[in-house]
C-alpha cells in the first residue's frame, strides 16, 4: 500500500488530499477532527490528484455539483454504508442524522450516522456537511462548524454572512 498526498488552497483554508495507491482516500481541512497524523500520508506527490483537483477547482467555481471520482474510503461496513447515502444527497440539500439512519434501514441509528458521518475521511466529495440535526440546526462538523455553515451557505447561494 502506497501512500501519497498534496496540500492546495481552497476557499475554505488548505485542503490535504491523500491518495492510497493512486486513489483518493482523505480530504482533510486544517484543525480537523479525526484527522490523521501528517506522517501517515506518506511522500508529497500531485500526480495522482490532477483530476481530484479540475474537480474540486470545478465545484469552488460553482460548475460542478456532483464529483465523479475513484475513491478508497477505509471504514468498517456501516461507516461505508453511511458515506455512499452521503453521497446521494444532492447538492444545495440537507437531510438529518435521523433521516439517513430511516434510509440505512434503522431509525433508531441517529447517533451511529453522526458518528461515521464525523469520521468521513473524504469531506467536500463526500458531502458530509449537507448533514444536520434534527431540529434544523448545525450540529457537529469535523472541520468546524464554521466551515460547515460557509459550505452550506455555498451550496444554497446564500450570503456567506446569513444564518442557515
Amino acid at each position: 500500500m502506497t501512500r501519497a498526498h498534496t496540500t492546495i488552497d481552497s476557499p475554505y483554508g488548505p485542503l490535504t488530499l491523500v491518495a492510497t495507491d493512486g486513489v483518493l482516500s482523505g480530504l482533510y481541512m486544517t484543525e480537523q477532527r479525526h484527522r490523521p497524523a501528517q506522517e501517515t500520508f506518506g511522500e508529497r506527490d500531485d500526480e495522482p490528484f490532477a483530476e481530484t483537483i479540475r474537480q474540486l477547482e470545478a465545484y469552488f467555481a460553482r460548475e460542478l455539483t456532483e464529483f465523479d471520482l475513484p475513491m478508497h474510503l477505509n471504514g468498517t461496513p456501516f461507516q461505508r454504508s453511511v458515506w455512499q447515502r452521503l453521497l446521494a444527497i444532492p447538492y444545495g440539500q440537507t437531510r438529518t442524522y435521523g433521516e439517513l439512519a430511516e434510509e440505512l434501514g434503522n431509525a433508531n441509528a441517529s447517533r451511529a450516522v453522526g458518528l461515521a458521518n464525523g469520521k468521513n475521511p473524504v469531506g467536500i466529495i463526500v458531502p458530509c456537511h449537507r448533514v444536520i440535526g434534527s431540529t434544523g440546526n448545525l450540529t457537529g462538523y469535523g472541520g468546524g462548524l464554521g466551515r460547515k455553515q460557509q459550505l452550506l451557505n455555498f451550496e444554497s447561494g446564500t450570503p456567506e454572512d446569513s444564518l442557515f
